[in-house]
């Protein structure tokens, strides 16, 4: 039987999967502003039409990586399966309960859905608190199970 995964090469692998997102998103950010900053010392209306267009699709690629990174990473076939880089580089993956590799659809629901969506919907009523309680819930689970995991009958284990 595979060991869980422990809380710390958790928390490893969510901040290096945050900076493989954010880095990417902060220099896109920079280019879509500076173009935008650029074009308000030609023209005003110019400059706020592209500061809108930029905007609107910088946010757009954001919440499209945000939402697609976990789920198109964790599909992957044979020995990377359940993995994104971060999982990857800690030596961890996202398993199934009932064994069945996971797929983009069980993996975006557990990212995207849960983990995303309800917790910032739990989060509207209880501000930060349903948060907190998924990322420390392994502490003191007998599986090392967030909240998200028990949902979606997933375990983290170590490769």
């Amino acid at each position: 039987m595979k060991r869980y995964a422990g809380w710390w090469s958790r928390v490893g692998a969510a901040l290096f999967d945050l900076l493989v997102i954010s880095v990417p998103a902060v220099v896109l950010g920079i280019m879509v502003f500076g173009g935008a900053t650029a074009a308000f010392s030609a023209d005003d209306n110019a400059g706020v039409m592209t500061l809108i267009v930029g905007l609107i699709a910088y946010l757009g690629l954001l919440l499209a990586a945000l939402i697609l990174y976990a789920p198109l990473l964790m599909r992957r076939e044979g020995a990377n399966n359940g993995q994104t880089w971060g999982k990857q580089l800690v030596g961890i993956r996202v398993v199934r309960a009932d064994g069945t590799p996971m797929d983009f659809t069980h993996s975006a629901i557990r990212e995207a859905l849960v983990k995303g969506l309800g917790l910032a919907v739990a989060s509207s009523m209880i501000p930060l608190i349903p948060y907190a309680l998924d990322v420390l819930w392994p502490l003191w689970d007998d599986e090392h199970r967030a909240i998200h995991d028990m949902v979606v009958g997933t375990r983290v284990v170590e490769v």
